[in-house]
């Protein structure tokens, strides 16, 4: 039974403009439909709210900030949005409607891909989520569902619903967990989504773009259980295995950048997606062709070849608009953007109208050359299009030179620039402006961003300087005042730094903490002979030396006739003066 017949909205013209023609997907949190826009002639997609949830005001501002947060993006793999609007109580937004199938749908039907395949998928994703990371956004809910492929193998990452802005000083988002609710898709989860009141920032999508390319090459999640707790333990206490263990053709290259990709602890992460995506382009370049069309096990069916770039063949099942979509549960919403075309089944019969009466040709000939015309002026257009306009290639990871001769094949030139990092190495492309895949004017010159390496700064002379002074050194020297401790020096005046550690010289990273040595000087010893032993003592002591006595003076005068050490001696305060008494 079709059960678009029991829907109220099918037929119906939204904001008087979108007219509502099919159900294609429903969610946790909306619907979505195939449309069209009267004003414009286009299909589209329309994802409307729940009735349920218009009354809620943190899905509805959620649900609005995931337009207003994808309209910032104009990226060749993001899925547009187009309008957000509201009819009545129907709360919508008018999206690209993308023909093809989900990334879901690939890996349920082919279980496991090869490594040419799931690079040629991930790639786009991540160049995608790194125009968003810097951007200054988060997904926070990358999975399959997620990942569409058009019919002509154009991937497009859809569902901002759970976007977040950067907004911390240090780059970071406020905790995804709040008061016991989790928001994301537990398999895809990084360990610090899972844990209250822990920041999250763009690193949640580096890790589970891991789990993705961990899920494409074997066929299976990495972490599993019999309920979402189970699976959120793993997360937070058992690293994800190497993809070779179960694909052994995976090379110990993809192993690497699956368990760095999937670091528990995000500091141990590629900082965001453009650095993911370059690793990932330096280790597809170190692979053979053998590697990289060699079929894991877990294929249910052989991977065409196809050209590399081309992803049509791993799409050569039509979809079956009347199977059920079993989409993994989100804790708090699941929206799958499934805006997948419905094929015309072939033995559809071509519908016939009814014969005409024959009418006079001229219109037919005006028609034919306003159409000539029209096809001239586009053939005109397109081409001129196509010599003022590229698509923006992958230099990332790429020499200074590599990069020179990649940008000149597809015409352009580039104006480098240099910066410290501390992930690229020194040489490296580590970012470009305008980002990979996008549209750019072949006259304008690309910015590239060639990495200096890790940047270090040398622990400045702070040796006799006072400890203030010293501070002030370390700190203009960008470096970091570490712990401070004492000893008694006697070159050193007292409160000047004796050493430091790291030493003076050393090359360090910025930041990094340098403690001091201070000197606690000396003192002079006073002089106590001539005095009684109780004197001696006194005097020694209350100038903060110890006291030892020589225990000769049973038949003398009572008192002291020498010191060791001797009166006016520097020497540090603990040191033990030794007091001797006469026979006499």
């Amino acid at each position: 039974m079709d059960r678009t017949l029991h829907d109220p909205l099918i037929g119906t013209l939204l904001d008087g403009r979108y007219r509502v023609d099919e159900r294609v997907a429903a969610g946790g949190m909306s619907t979505v439909y195939r449309g069209t826009d009267t004003r414009l002639d286009r299909v589209v997609a329309l994802k409307v709210m729940h009735p349920s949830l218009v009354d809620d005001a943190e899905f509805s501002a959620r649900f609005i900030r995931e337009a207003k947060a994808v309209a910032r993006l104009a990226h060749p793999n993001v899925v547009n949005v187009f309008d957000q609007g509201a009819d009545g109580r129907t709360v919508f937004l008018a999206m690209e409607y993308v023909p093809g199938r989900t990334l879901r749908d690939v890996l349920r039907d082919r279980g496991a891909l090869s490594v040419r395949a799931a690079l040629d998928i991930l790639e786009p994703v991540l160049a995608a989520l790194g125009a968003a990371h810097r951007a200054g956004l988060v997904h926070r809910d990358v999975k399959p569902e997620n990942v569409l492929i058009t019919d002509g193998g154009l991937v497009k990452v859809a569902d901002f619903g759970l976007v977040r802005l950067l907004s911390g000083t240090d780059g970071s988002v406020t905790s995804t967990t709040s008061a016991g609710t989790v928001l994301g898709t537990v398999s895809y989860l990084a360990p610090e989504q899972v844990q209250p009141g822990t920041p999250t920032d763009q690193r949640v999508d580096v890790y589970a773009s891991g789990i993705l390319l961990y899920e494409m090459l074997t066929g299976a999640k990495p972490h599993t259980g019999d309920n979402p707790m189970q699976v959120i333990y793993r997360h937070l206490h058992e690293d994800v295995p190497p993809p070779s263990r179960v694909a052994p053709s995976v090379g110990p290259e993809l192993d690497a950048i699956v368990a760095a990709a999937t670091a528990r602890d995000p500091q141990a992460r590629p900082y965001d997606a453009v650095e993911l995506l370059a690793a990932l382009q330096r280790a597809r370049r170190g692979l053979t062709p053998a590697q990289l069309d060699a079929e894991p096990p877990a294929s249910s069916r052989p991977t065409p070849q196809y050209p590399t770039g081309e992803l049509t063949s791993v799409l050569d099942r039509p979809v079956n608009p009347q199977a059920e979509q079993p989409v993994e549960r989100t804790s708090v919403l699941d929206v799958p953007t499934l805006m997948l075309a419905r094929p015309r089944p072939y033995d559809e019969p071509t519908p016939v109208r009814a014969e005409r009466p024959r009418r006079s040709r001229k219109p037919l000939i005006w028609v034919s050359v306003i159409a000539a015309v029209l096809l001239l002026v586009g053939g005109a257009s397109y081409f001129l299009s196509g010599a003022l306009y590229t698509t923006m290639p992958s230099v990332l990871g790429q020499t200074q030179a590599q990069a020179v001769a990649t940008l000149e094949t597809a015409g352009l030139q580039g104006a480098f620039t240099q910066q410290f990092s501390e992930t690229v190495p020194s040489g490296q492309v580590m970012s470009t402006d305008p980002g990979v895949g996008q549209r750019v004017r072949k006259s304008d010159p690309v910015k590239v961003t060639l990495s200096k390496g890790p940047e270090r700064v040398a622990v400045p002379g702070v040796v006799g300087k006072p400890l203030a002074q010293a501070r002030q050194a370390l700190t203009d020297g960008r470096l970091t005042p570490g712990t401070t401790t004492e000893e008694f020096s006697d070159t050193v005046p007292e409160g000047s730094v004796v050493s430091a550690d790291p030493a003076v010289g050393r090359q360090l990273a910025v930041n990094t903490p340098v403690a001091l040595v201070v000197s606690k000087g000396m003192v002079p010893v006073p002089s106590v002979v001539g005095l009684t032993k109780d004197e001696a003592t006194k005097a020694l002591t209350d100038a903060g030396f110890k006291t030892q006595s020589n225990g000769l003076n049973l038949f003398g005068t009572g008192k002291v006739v020498s010191q060791t050490p001797t009166a006016g001696q520097r020497r540090p305060q603990d040191t033990v003066v030794v007091i001797n008494f006469g026979l006499f």
